[in-house]
């Protein structure tokens, strides 16, 4: 009996326990969704360095060989961020290219064989609708099987078009479609660049090309609020780079070698990418973003922030490498070491390509890095930035992380299309490659002296500075 009262006592002790856990668990107080002891720390990025955040001033109040008044110093503040530690290379570019080509083809071979290259349902059974591309299967480009073959046919360039009969993708095909959120036009309440009314939220039925497929997502004059769908725009850009930009750009100079070998040549795979529009380079930021988070998404770990191209003022700061009054990256007033050896690839004396130990580009990294660790941020090829140019920005954008940017329309007027290009290249003169020289390039237009190298924002305030505390001040 006394051993059945026990066995009785402690099923209604747990019983109670359950209860108060389930209801008091918090014992009243606010301590938040998570656990204390969850917490989340940004891994570094492959190939990226940390630059931490700082202020410096930005711009130059001396040398102006232009006599624009494009340098006016400005004192601003930056936020921490990841940076590529070198431009991005030809062989990493490809990495995209052939992303490109391989979901096109697979979308075709879903059609044809649904059951190796589409996924219908999700591991918990529920249908997809559309279906997913299956990345796990391999492409066979020479299968046996006729069907395939004919499929991916129309992927080539048509017979009449061959060089030599050699079978080559057509790369005017290689079009990369993406979806972006326009946060600027949300915050003012503005759509394709027309305001909306107040009390009338109704856009109208058409979609003016934004997506097609979301018919009726407008916003509803009842309901009183926007539809958030209608700031979502969508890009479609041909990924394949401009590889004839070496003779267009230098007409009476014999570039043919690099026109024909060296996007695709293994020779130049750590040579960085050139004949790139500035629109090329947005959609490889958002490419890359969306391979690590799918990865991230498939390990059940947190995205991370997204890649992008770096603002006019991110670039210079990182460029600086935190020497905040000297000319180059390298901090010294002059383009030479202690050894008489230049110190970037640039055009120096009088027009001796030579005498820095290039021609052309180089491979990335063959000088000495700045005090963050970055190279060649003076010199091989100027880099694109997310920053619109105009003369007088530096006196109407904010004094913290300062910005001007602007999404020209293809109708828009060329001067509306001009994007920030910084640090000089390899044709560039010794002023063209120093940290505070602004120049600027169309944004459709392709260049053999223009790459680029992406950022991704810190999330928090510096590197070391998340503890894994539920207040800092414990």
């Amino acid at each position: 009996m006394i051993i059945k009262k026990m066995k009785k006592l402690l099923i209604v002790l747990s019983v109670a326990l359950v209860l108060v856990s389930c209801g008091r668990g918090n014992q009243g107080e606010l301590v938040g969704v998570r656990k204390s002891s969850s917490h989340f720390s940004q891994p570094d990025p492959y190939g990226m360095v940390f630059v931490p955040m700082g202020s410096y001033t930005m711009g130059i109040g001396g040398e102006d060989i232009n006599s624009s008044m494009l340098y006016e110093p400005k004192t601003v503040s930056i936020s921490a961020f990841y940076m590529d530690e070198t431009e991005i290379t030809n062989n990493e570019y490809r990495q995209f290219v052939y992303w490109v080509r391989d979901s096109i083809a697979r979308r075709i071979l879903a059609d044809v064989n649904p059951e190796k290259f589409a996924i219908t349902e999700t591991k918990n059974g529920e249908t997809l609708d559309p279906p997913a591309l299956n990345w796990k299967e391999k492409i066979d480009w020479k299968s046996k099987d006729q069907d395939i073959r004919e499929a991916l046919e129309p992927m080539y360039l048509p017979d009449h078009e061959r060089f030599f009969r050699s079978k080559e993708i057509d790369t005017r095909k290689l079009y990369y479609s993406y979806y972006w959120v326009d946060l600027h036009a949300a915050a003012k309440k503005e759509f394709d660049g027309e305001k909306l009314k107040a009390n009338d939220y109704s856009i109208g039925e058409a979609d003016n090309g934004i997506n097609p497929d979301r018919k009726g997502a407008w916003s509803n004059r009842k309901q009183g609020y926007t539809d958030r769908s209608v700031y979502v725009r969508q890009e479609s850009v041909n990924v394949y780079p401009d590889t004839l930009c070496w003779i267009h750009d230098y007409a009476y100079s014999f570039n043919d070698p690099m026109t024909e070998r060296y996007f695709w040549h293994q020779a130049y795979d750590n040579y960085p990418v050139v004949g790139v529009t500035w629109q090329q380079a947005r959609a490889f930021c958002t490419w890359r973003t969306q391979l690590k988070n799918s990865f991230l998404k498939a390990k059940k770990s947190a995205p991370v922030s997204e890649f992008r191209l770096p603002t006019e003022t991110e670039w210079e700061w990182a460029a600086r490498g935190g020497d905040r009054l000297n000319p180059y990256p390298w901090g010294g007033p002059g383009t030479r070491n202690v050894k008489g050896c230049f110190l970037a690839n640039f055009k120096p004396l009088r027009g001796d390509y030579l005498a820095d130990g290039g021609l052309t580009t180089l491979i990335v990294g063959c000088y000495p890095p700045n005090h963050y660790g970055l190279y060649d941020m003076a010199g091989n090829v100027a880099e694109w930035t997310n920053s619109a140019f105009d003369p007088t920005s530096y006196n109407f954008t904010w004094d913290m992380n300062p910005d001007y940017t602007y999404n020209a329309k293809e109708d828009d007027p060329p001067v509306m299309k001009r994007k920030v290009v910084r640090g000089g290249s390899w044709k560039d003169i010794s002023y063209y490659i120093q940290v505070t020289t602004r120049d600027y390039e169309y944004q459709d237009t392709a260049r053999c002296y223009i790459g680029f190298r992406c950022i991704q924002p810190f999330m928090g305030r510096n590197k070391g500075d998340n503890p894994n505390l539920s207040r800092v001040y414990r």
